[in-house]
């Protein structure tokens, strides 16, 4: 593929605009009580070019909220931070909820738990949707715990736990739980995980608080 062709491809067709338009309609407004009128009105656009390009309101929906999670840095970012094995494990546990909690990231917050709560009525139409918000966040937390040196079921379940304690945070974030307690309720649970010491950047043997 020679230059042209390359600057041409990189370029963001008009499905890739009325998805970015989708995206920022349902971080503003949200994503139910929407009919595919008034989506197609709101993002500027008619029933018959969502139905094109995405088949149904729902499939917008879907892939909007998808790249709507890409608009957010630390949220975004968080999973491969906690992977960077530049800082002790546990100073990395807690800066993921730092991440995770950023303030810039409520908006998508709210539309994940708007979304996701959506998807389990069909998850057979939602099936990418509820392993990547879902399930994936579980498979890298633990590969991180398992590089530790954490054995294999035993990261399994602590990975579990750890994305259930962020959700559970994130809810209550979202309902004006005061932050500090959060913070501090986070890191009573990382202060309880027995965590693998070592002699290398992940060694957690550090005061605890």
């Amino acid at each position: 593929m020679g230059t042209d062709d390359a600057a041409a491809a990189a370029q963001p067709t008009g499905r890739d605009r009325l998805l970015e338009r989708v995206a920022d309609h349902v971080l503003e407004h949200g994503a139910t009580d929407l009919s595919l009128s008034e989506l197609a009105r709101a993002v500027g656009s008619n029933n018959r070019m969502l139905l094109y390009h995405f088949g149904s309101k729902e499939e917008a929906l879907r892939q909007a909220t998808l790249v709507a999670f890409e608009r957010f840095p630390h949220l975004e970012g968080a999973l491969r931070r906690l992977g960077e094995a530049d800082r002790p494990l546990r100073a990395r546990l807690l800066g993921a909820w730092q991440d995770i909690a950023h303030e810039d990231n409520l908006p998508f917050l709210a539309l994940f738990f708007q979304a996701f709560g959506v998807a389990l009525y069909h998850p057979e139409r939602n099936r990418e949707l509820l392993v990547r918000l879902g399930l994936e966040w579980v498979a890298d937390v633990r590969a991180v715990l398992e590089r530790e040196g954490v054995e294999q079921a035993a990261a399994e379940r602590l990975a579990t736990q750890l994305v259930a304690e962020w959700r559970g945070l994130q809810f209550a974030l979202l309902s004006g739980a005061d932050r500090s307690v959060l913070d501090g309720s986070y890191a009573d649970l990382v202060d309880r995980i027995p965590l693998p010491v070592s002699g290398d950047p992940g060694d957690t043997s550090v005061p605890r608080r």
